[in-house]
C-alpha cells in the first residue's frame, strides 16, 4: 500500500499562480513569433536592390506599425516603414535598421538613401523562431516563477492548472509552552516551534493550520488529535516524541492504532524523529527542540510534500561547498549543521550559521543551508569538500 500520495488538480486565477506547481505540460498552441517581424525600427525591403558599390534609393510607400500590415506587395526600389514587432511585408525578404538609412523628401514623396548591402533574410524574426506549435514550453511539476507566467499570459492561459497544495495541520506539544503573546513566566518558554513550521510549511508550498498546543495529558492529545486528523493531508506535532516521563505521543500513537514507520534516526539534530501512519494519513512527530525540529522537517516532511504537489526535484537541492571551519569532533552518526553558504572567488563555502546546538534559535535566524557530515572515525577539516543542502 502506497504511503504518501500525491494531491489534485485545481484552475486558479494566472495571478493566483505565481509559486503554484504547475500540473500538466504548458504546450505551445500557436506558433511564436506567429508571422515573421522585424526585430528593429527601420525599413523593410528587397535585399537584391541593395549595393555597397554605391548608394541606393528607395521610395517610401508605406508605414507598418506593430499590430499593423501592409496590404500591398513591394516592388523594386520600394520600402515599408517598419516599427519592431510589426509583420514583414510581401514582397520584402530583409530589413534595414534605421540608423543605416538616410531619409529625404522630392516631388511630395519620401525616399530613403542606403549603400549598404543586404543579404537575404538579414534582421528578420521567423514564425516559430521563439516557439513551434505543439511543443512543451514547461513541464508539470515545474513551480511558477515570473517568466512561466510570462508564457501562460502569452498562451491565453487565464485559469491556471496548478497542483492543490496539501493541507497540514500543526500542533505542539508541552506544558511548558506559552503563546507569543503571553508573558514570561518562571519555568516556561514560548512556543517558537509551530510557528517556525508554519513558515516552512508556506515555503514549501503547503497550507498550514495551526491547532494550538496541548499539555502532557494523554486524553487530552487523544482528543485533540482525533478531533483534527479528518480535517487535514497530513499532522506534525513539535515535542513529546522522546523518552522522557512527560513525552506522551508514543502512547498516543498507540491508542490511535497508528503504523510507527520509524521512531529513532541515526542523526545530530533530530534522532527523536518518528513518523506513524494512520489509515491514510501521515503523523510527523518532530523533536521539541528548535533546531531538530527544522532540521527533521526538511529532511523528513518537505520530501513528502515535494511528492504530493509531483514537483520535479523531491527534496533540497543539493551542492558541494569548501568547509569554512573546523569540525574536528568524530561523531558516530551524520550531522546536519546549520549552516550559511557563499560565493567568494568563484567557489562556493559553507560554514555553522552560529552555535551547533539542538536547542539554539539563533543560529535559524541566519542559516540557508545544511552541511552534511557523515558520521565516522574522523572529524572534519577547514577545506574539506562537503554536501550541503539549499534551503530555498
Amino acid at each position: 500500500m502506497r504511503i504518501i500520495k500525491q494531491g489534485e488538480t485545481e484552475l486558479v486565477e494566472l495571478t493566483a499562480s505565481y509559486n503554484r506547481v504547475l500540473a500538466e505540460d504548458l504546450r505551445a498552441d500557436y506558433d511564436v513569433p506567429g508571422f515573421d517581424r522585424s526585430p528593429y525600427d527601420g525599413y523593410a525591403l528587397r535585399s537584391q536592390d541593395t549595393s555597397d558599390q554605391t548608394p541606393v534609393f528607395f521610395e517610401v510607400v508605406g508605414h507598418i506599425g506593430a499590430g499593423s500590415v501592409y496590404e500591398s506587395y513591394l516592388e523594386a526600389k520600394q520600402a515599408v516603414r517598419i516599427m519592431t514587432g510589426a509583420a514583414i511585408p510581401r514582397g520584402a525578404d530583409a530589413v534595414i535598421m534605421l540608423e543605416d538609412v538616410t531619409s529625404f523628401a522630392e516631388h511630395e514623396k519620401t525616399f530613403v538613401s542606403i549603400n549598404k548591402k543586404l543579404y537575404h533574410h538579414q534582421n528578420i524574426s521567423f514564425q516559430g523562431e521563439d516557439v513551434k506549435k505543439g511543443n512543451v514550453l514547461v513541464e508539470k511539476g515545474t513551480v511558477i516563477n515570473p517568466g512561466i507566467i510570462a508564457l501562460l499570459a502569452t498562451f491565453g492561459y487565464a485559469k491556471v492548472p496548478v497542483k492543490k497544495k496539501p493541507v497540514i495541520g500543526v500542533i505542539a506539544t508541552g506544558s511548558e509552552l506559552l503563546e507569543v503573546d503571553q508573558p514570561l513566566e518562571p519555568g516556561k518558554i514560548r512556543n517558537s516551534n509551530a510557528y517556525m513550521i508554519i513558515s516552512q510549511l508556506d515555503r514549501a508550498g503547503a497550507i498550514a493550520t495551526y491547532y494550538g498546543q496541548l499539555t502532557d495529558d494523554v486524553q487530552e492529545s487523544l482528543t485533540k488529535i482525533t478531533s483534527v486528523i479528518d480535517e487535514v493531508d497530513y499532522l506534525i506535532t513539535t515535542g513529546g516524541v522522546s523518552v522522557g516521563d512527560f513525552d506522551l505521543l508514543p502512547e498516543i500513537y498507540q491508542h490511535l492504532e497508528a503504523d510507527v514507520l520509524f521512531n529513532k534516526v541515526a542523526m545530530r539534530p533530530g534522532s527523536v524523529t518518528t513518523v506513524a501512519k494512520m489509515k491514510d494519513k501521515l503523523l510527523f512527530g518532530l523533536s521539541g527542540n528548535p533546531s531538530a525540529c527544522y532540521v527533521g522537517f526538511e529532511l523528513f516532511t518537505k520530501p513528502v510534500i515535494d511528492y504530493f504537489l509531483e514537483k520535479h526535484e523531491i527534496g533540497n537541492e543539493k551542492q558541494v561547498a569548501i568547509l569554512s571551519e573546523d569540525f574536528s569532533k568524530k561523531n558516530p552518526f551524520d550531522r546536519f549543521i546549520r549552516g550559511y553558504y557563499y560565493l567568494e572567488d568563484g567557489k562556493l563555502y559553507a560554514g555553522p550559521a552560529g552555535k551547533d546546538k539542538s536547542n539554539m534559535v539563533h543560529s535559524l535566524a541566519k542559516v540557508n543551508c545544511f552541511i552534511h557530515l557523515p558520521g565516522g572515525d574522523r572529524g572534519y577539516k577547514t577545506g574539506d569538500r562537503v554536501n550541503i543542502h539549499l534551503l530555498t
